[in-house]
């Protein structure tokens, strides 16, 4: 609509049909001119203010000959229709600007809700972040407030136990008086009540010298005499008796027939004692490889009736009670144990295990835990006392496996350092006996069995025989323990054998006042390496350091001395390993997981 307005001064040419001509220049141009050359000599801010009241006529007028132009042309209708359309677009596209910026709106006031939630979102997180820290500084204050209770506890013990102590050592030094001056009268009476009688012994003695010479000369003579009758008597009588049994030959058969009768009940009786009591070991006794055993044994229970009765009352218990483990291991004998409880209550078949790893990770103390948990009896046996046995250890296997076949409960029986005689026989230099022994082991453990269950330990499990390592069923690997199950055992050992007999109140051992939490988490990292057993070592040392101080008071520095002492004694015997010792316990100089204890 430019050319409308007057904005374009030329208009292209018409044809013949009577359209306008093009305007000519506007009438006022001169006019104009002469006023721009008034305005010349004006200033600045008069020519602003002249301009505010300034009126161009001529695009006025210009406007008004383009409409009668229009007007007059045949394209006013489309004209008319292109400016409807054109504001028609502008009015779609100002209510597409309208629901454009209504979209904004409604975007925003969802941008504003998402930040107000996370607005809240962070508040709730930060509340819940300081009641946590309330409730920690609640729990610290707790603690702090109950180990006052427990300081003042001790020192009131302490007080009661030091008064108990000097009223006792005065009781005990009067009564020790007493005794003393009893003693020495008495040893006084004696004196002169021995001296009196040997005094009178001496006089009688000496006044009835000769009558007790002459008896004694009668007594030997009539002794001699008896000797010598019995001598004559014996002879006589078996002369005639020999004498009357070579003369008479139904006498001479009678004699022989008895006579072989007796080495005939004696071959008899022997056998037959022989197999009561083969019996009677496999049934009451125990084989002499077995070192110890929880199967009742009338035996035992005869040698130890309390620790009997105190076995019969004991109850099942957790398979890891007082093991320390690392949770991956943790749970994986947690599933053995409870696979072993359940196939003995089903009376299945028990799976064999080899438990390998360093000494002092808890192979032991686990085998026993799960033999207890499951309601089975364990025997415990050492591969090292197969080998002195030499051809009677074939004898003493047999023995073993017969005596598991025979338990009503069902039997773990545990062998450690099974490699000691279980060794490969094709690199091995072993002699007869020893693969006698390990054949025999073999036959006896070729299927499994619903009465025993198998469980090997060794340090150096590479050693064992190929059919040996064919007939287990699991393999468990118990490492070092690592920096958190080192500082569970420092702390369980700590109160086992510092805190627990402290609290008791026992003579010489009390524990001065320090920080326990945090000397034992630094412990745990200086002891780096060690095992459960070494770590457990350490414990009661700590109790020797107390027992030989001078007033029987454990502090902080003693303690820490003592961990470092044992950390020294630790890397000592790991410098005096052999080359080989070292490639054959690898899990001792390069493992950082863990045991158990």
């Amino acid at each position: 609509m430019s050319w409308l307005f007057g904005y374009k001064s030329q208009a292209p040419p018409q044809g013949g049909d009577g359209g306008p001509e093009p305007p000519g220049p506007p009438p006022s141009s001169a006019g104009s001119a002469g006023q721009m050359a008034g305005d010349a000599n004006l200033t600045k801010a008069e020519r602003k203010a002249m301009e505010a009241y300034r009126f161009d006529s001529s695009a006025l007028e210009r406007a008004a000959e383009a409409a009668r132009t229009l007007e007059r042309s045949k394209h006013a209708r489309e004209a008319l229709e292109l400016s409807k359309m054109q504001e028609n677009t502008r009015q779609q596209e100002y209510l597409a600007k309208v629901k454009e910026y209504e979209a904004h709106i409604e975007a925003s006031k969802v941008e504003h809700k998402r930040v107000d939630h996370e607005e809240r979102r962070k508040t709730l997180a930060e509340e819940t972040k300081q009641q946590q820290q309330r409730a920690q500084y609640q729990d610290q204050l707790a603690r702090k407030r109950y180990e006052e209770q427990l300081a003042q506890q001790q020192r009131v013990q302490e007080e009661n136990l030091r008064k108990q102590e000097e009223s006792v050592a005065k009781q005990e030094a009067m009564r020790r008086k007493t005794i003393e001056h009893e003693m020495e009268l008495r040893e006084k009476n004696k004196m002169k009540l021995l001296e009196a009688e040997l005094r009178a012994k001496a006089k009688v003695d000496r006044e009835n010298r000769d009558l007790t010479l002459e008896q004694i000369r009668l007594k030997a003579e009539e002794n001699r005499i008896t000797v010598m009758e019995g001598i004559k008597t014996a002879g006589s009588v078996l002369g005639q008796g020999a004498t009357a049994l070579l003369t008479d030959w139904n006498k001479v058969v009678t004699t022989v027939g008895g006579l072989s009768l007796l080495a005939l009940g004696v071959y008899t009786a022997k056998g037959a004692t022989g197999v009561t009591a083969r019996y009677v070991e496999a049934r009451i006794g125990k084989p002499s490889l077995v070192n110890e055993t929880s199967r009742f044994s009338l035996l035992e229970a005869l040698k130890h009736p309390i620790e009997t009765v105190k076995r019969l009352k004991h109850k099942p218990t957790e398979a890891l009670q007082g093991v320390v483990l690392q949770p991956k291991l943790e749970e994986r004998l947690r599933d053995i144990a409870i696979a072993t409880k359940n196939t003995k209550n089903n009376k299945g078949l028990y799976r064999n295990i080899l438990m390998h790893g360093p000494p002092g990770t808890g192979k032991t103390m686990f085998a026993k835990r799960l033999a207890t948990h499951s309601g089975m009896d364990y025997a415990i046996m050492t591969g090292g006392d197969v080998g002195p046995m030499g051809r009677d250890a074939v004898t003493a296997i047999h023995k073993v496996f017969d005596w598991a076949n025979t338990s009503r409960r069902g039997l773990l029986l545990f062998i450690d350092e099974a490699d000691a005689f279980l060794r490969k026989r094709s690199s091995e230099q072993i002699s007869e006996d020893m693969r006698s022994a390990l054949n025999a082991f073999l036959y006896r453990t070729g299927e499994q069995n619903p009465r025993f269950m198998l469980v090997l330990a060794s340090n150096t499990p590479e050693q064992f025989d190929y059919a040996i390592n064919d007939r287990l069923d699991e393999m468990v690997e118990f490492t070092l323990p690592g920096l958190e199950e080192r500082e569970r055992l420092v702390r369980l050992y700590f109160d086992k054998f510092v805190l627990q007999p402290a609290a008791e109140g026992k003579k010489r051992f009390k524990v001065e006042q320090w920080d326990y939490s945090a000397v034992c988490s630094k412990m745990a990292k200086m002891c780096e390496g060690m095992s459960g057993r070494e770590i457990s070592k350490l414990g009661v040392s700590w109790q020797a350091a107390c027992y030989a101080s001078e007033e029987g008071v454990l502090t902080e520095q003693m303690v820490l001395d003592r961990c470092e002492a044992a950390v020294r004694q630790h890397r000592q015997k790991m410098a005096w390993l052999s080359e080989q010792e070292k490639l054959d316990h690898k899990s001792i100089t390069g493992g950082k997981g863990f045991l158990t204890q």
